[in-house]
């Protein structure tokens, strides 16, 4: 099995049988998809070429780019569907943080999220892009609805990961423009960076008539701050390593961190923007689940 694909669960993938990803307002499309629409009809457009990757279907295959280069590329065309999902992937450094207490790093507990969304929102036939990011985009993955299009998500999710610090305000004001049609963006990040300039880049986002999905990933460390010895805390993202006592410090930090996340809640709140803390220790199968149940009976 490629290495990739430990980010599909099947626990997961059972869970979410049954479930859609909704849209709240209608929106842009055609009638592939299982979600209301202001268009009739269907097309779809040529959009790029791509390497050929075993596996890959041969009817896509551009035999005259073979016969001019002798290499093997496929044609992937763009579907007009009924919803288009933008995932949106942190992959700044402190993503890569694994407390003690946590099977994954925020970063792979992220991918995972991403992976069992690109395949719900491929079954119900509707259209995923990936944008990976921390102060600049890594990689963009243009949406499609293809099947085989999950394979080239996976592999862009394992291959992303960075020493960089996160930009959000800037990146999101960047995305938001670029993604032309409207659709439902999901951010997955811990949120690391100003907040102000965070919520001034989801509004952008709103702005340009886009639902937000905020997937809000933490470390159980992060939270609960369970540190009780002097501890050498190694600094991400460019700051210093700190040595400090824990016992004195534990009140200070919960009280900072709880002002961080009412801030992140509220602002999302005042832009009708979803927003779902999650644990890093905490199963994402049953959090996942939980959330999209409770979206598609909001929006029916």
């Amino acid at each position: 099995m490629e290495n990739y694909r430990k980010y599909l669960d099947p626990r997961t993938l059972a869970k979410l049988q049954g479930l859609e990803l909704r849209a709240r307002s209608i929106v842009e499309g055609y009638v592939t998809g299982a979600h209301k629409s202001p268009y009739h009809g269907f097309s779809v457009e040529f959009a790029e070429h791509r390497e050929y990757v075993p596996g890959d279907d041969l009817r896509y295959v551009d035999w005259k780019a073979f016969g001019k280069t002798d290499r093997i590329y496929l044609k992937q065309y763009e579907e007009e569907t009924n919803l288009v999902a933008y995932l949106l992937l942190d992959v700044s450094e402190s993503m890569t943080y694994k407390s003690d207490d946590a099977a994954m790093s925020k970063l792979d507990y992220a991918r995972c999220i991403a992976a069992a969304l690109t395949y719900m929102v491929l079954q119900q036939q509707d259209g995923v892009g990936l944008t990976t990011f921390d102060r600049e985009v890594r990689a963009m993955v243009r949406p499609s609805s293809h099947p085989t299009h999950l394979k080239q998500m996976l592999h862009v999710m394992e291959a992303s990961a960075s020493a960089a610090k996160t930009s959000l305000g800037p990146i999101f004001h960047d995305l938001a423009e670029r993604f032309k049609k409207r659709g439902v963006v999901i951010i997955l990040s811990d949120l690391f960076d100003d907040v102000n300039s965070l919520l001034a880049g989801l509004k952008h986002f709103r702005h340009r008539r886009h639902e937000v999905i905020l997937f809000h990933i933490l470390d159980p460390a992060e939270l609960d701050f369970p540190f009780r010895n002097m501890t050498l805390f190694k600094g991400l993202e460019a700051l210093p390593e700190l040595l400090v006592d824990p016992p004195g410090l534990r009140q200070a930090y919960l009280a900072e961190f709880e002002a961080f996340l009412k801030s992140v809640r509220q602002g999302c709140h005042a832009r009708n923007i979803d927003y779902l803390q999650l644990r890093t220790d905490q199963p994402l199968d049953i959090a996942l689940s939980r959330f999209l149940a409770a979206r598609m009976n909001r929006v029916k």
